[in-house]
């Protein structure tokens, strides 16, 4: 009974979804171009349950670029209205289309010529017909079993708001790096932190010139704590790095090892990154090669920089 119940549930909220499909039209695209054309922000109102998925929206569009916060009718209508200003476009949700406090803001929004979107299971509903974009979200029946508690329809409202904010975000062209940039907190902004928010710069970077004895160069190694150091000519281009792996294994094959230079003993091709890429990508690329220290070049192979496994630790990427 429980359980039969529970499907029952997911299976009407499910198709409530899917009907929105054929709602999306040219009222939607209209909406669309409508936030994408404004300089201000976009301003979600509603009441009860539809103001709880309201917030949702606004957080949503805010969090892919496009500035938005929640005002609570009932609020505005008593003090609050000045928070919407010339430039703005309000997004009004109500299912029925008659919710008294959102219809009490229809005055104040005309008279200010800001641009109304509406998102309703009405459209010809008084809410609808004042909007300049009604958009249906229009279902078969609510989830309740009585058929009357705000379920599959705040649903649909939900999902249509997320079709909003996604295709507005790609109008908009946003990027992983501008979603990144309002994220900077938490798991999702360390999953976009770049190289150059990490690495170690000027002193901090372990390297020596071609010319530098072997015992400089293990000097050097040590005082980087990296277990590597970077080989650079005098236009500080990397040509190459010694590892502590390197410098075991030319122990073991070379007896004369200490009255070499670091240019005769490096490997020539270490792994290197660009600022720009995610510091997910290195610690990928790292892996990949069984190490624990990445140096950072430019396109003309100009060392920048150097990241080691406990900087990406230290940060809990992973």
């Amino acid at each position: 009974m429980i359980l039969d119940s529970a499907r029952r549930v997911l299976r009407i909220e499910a198709d409530s979804v899917r009907e929105q499909i054929a709602n999306v039209g040219p009222s939607f695209e209209a909406a669309v171009e409508a936030m994408h054309a404004c300089q201000g922000r976009v301003v979600v109102t509603g009441m009860g349950k539809s103001g709880i998925i309201g917030q949702k929206i606004a957080a949503t569009l805010s969090s892919t670029g496009r500035p938005a916060f929640f005002l609570h009718p009932a609020e505005a209508i008593h003090g609050d209205l000045g928070m919407i200003v010339k430039g703005d476009v309000v997004l009004a949700l109500s299912h029925s289309g008659e919710t008294e406090e959102i219809l009490r803001l229809l005055e104040f929004v005309k008279r200010l010529e800001i641009p109304l979107v509406a998102m309703t299971g009405q459209p010809d509903s008084t809410l609808g017909r004042a909007a300049d974009q009604a958009i249906s979200v229009a279902i078969s029946r609510e989830a309740c079993p009585l058929n009357l508690a705000p379920t599959a329809s705040t649903t649909a409202m939900l999902a249509m708001g997320d079709a909003l904010a996604m295709a507005l975000s790609e109008k908009r062209g946003f990027r992983e790096e501008d979603f990144a940039a309002l994220h900077p907190g938490g798991k999702l902004g360390k999953k976009f932190l770049k190289v150059r928010d990490l690495m170690r710069r000027g002193e901090r970077i372990p390297r020596v010139l071609p010319e530098t004895t072997m015992s400089e160069a293990i000097h050097a190694m040590s005082a980087g704590m990296m277990g590597i150091t970077a080989v650079v000519d005098s236009a500080g281009v990397l040509r190459g790095a010694i590892s502590d792996g390197d410098l075991r294994r030319l122990l073991q094959n070379d007896p004369a090892l200490m009255t070499r230079s670091a240019g005769e003993s490096a490997q020539g091709s270490p792994k290197t990154i660009s600022d720009g890429e995610f510091a997910s990508a290195a610690l990928h690329r790292m892996e990949q090669a069984k190490i624990t220290s990445l140096f950072v070049v430019d396109e003309a192979g100009l060392l920048t920089g150097a990241l080691h496994l406990h900087d990406l630790w230290g940060v809990g990427l992973f």
